[in-house]
């Protein structure tokens, strides 16, 4: 018999129930060019969404979003700075001038800067703070307004679970996801009256490029974090994927200013 918790081939996209789902809807996903974010284009676009995806790696944007229209699917890269106020202003501008519209905005792009208070410099701080949180604002102030004229919307943030539960030594990723649970839910009341739903899920160990960095460097690998997880095995990006359109489609109405733990039932290590 099959193990449930089995890990599922990280190749293979797991089926759909409803691929339709965001048929008509225009999506944009930052840091969609690896990782989570572009298991979350990839999952958005074959639910029939046309998804911008976004990253400041032109090249990973581009093999992503091309990976897509080779599977038949809708999809285009769009390359900026999140960091910059002015190219996030003038990048959404483009999505709406070019498609009219945005239904859909997953804020997912992230950096982690590890280290206690001590062992990092102030440009790891400003950095974790101006990606990780600032870019929400910037992205979010300018999406916001197409959305509310549209008569509403789905935003999906990437927090942490570490930033429910901080880890040792990443104080920085830690606070900074804090901060994106907290601007979820101040969004979440100030806007749920003109239709926008604001909703962020909260991973924890998940297998990307991020993670295997640090296990490089820690000498631990992907077995010793499969041993904390009851579940018997960290997650997959798909897994994370399917939560975020879950959360960001319309059999999600009633959800707004929630925070979602994914996790396999792991405490922090």
């Amino acid at each position: 018999m099959e193990k449930l918790n089995a890990r599922p081939d990280a190749s293979a996209a797991p089926p759909l129930t409803t691929p339709g789902r965001f048929a008509g809807k225009v999506a944009v996903v930052t840091g969609g060019g690896g990782g989570i974010g572009s298991a979350v284009a990839s999952r958005l676009a074959r639910e029939g969404a046309h998804v911008v995806v976004c990253d400041a790696n032109e090249s990973a944007a581009t093999q992503a979003a091309e990976e897509l229209l080779e599977a038949g699917l809708s999809a285009r890269a769009l390359a900026f700075d999140l960091a910059s106020p002015q190219a996030v202003e003038s990048s959404v501008r483009t999505v709406v001038e070019d498609l009219g519209r945005i239904d859909v905005l997953v804020n997912n792009a992230g950096i982690n800067r590890r280290g206690a208070l001590l062992d990092l410099t102030a440009e790891d701080w400003d950095l974790s703070f101006a990606v990780n949180v600032n870019a929400l604002f910037h992205v979010c102030r300018a999406a916001l307004p197409h959305m509310i004229a549209a008569g509403g919307g789905a935003i999906v943030n990437t927090a942490s679970q570490w930033g429910l539960h901080p880890a040792p030594g990443h104080i920085a990723y830690n606070v900074s996801k804090a901060a994106v649970v907290s601007f979820t839910e101040n969004l979440a009341r100030d806007y749920a009256p003109h239709g926008v739903r604001v909703n962020a899920v909260c991973p924890g160990e998940v297998r990307t490029p991020m993670l295997e960095a640090g296990l490089q460097r820690s000498g631990r690998t992907v077995a010793d974090l499969d041993a904390l997880v009851p579940f018997g095995r960290i997650g997959e990006p798909a897994e994370v994927a399917a939560l975020i359109a879950f959360l960001a489609s319309d059999e999600a109405p009633y959800m707004c200013g929630s925070i979602v733990e994914i996790t396999g039932a792991q405490a922090v290590s």
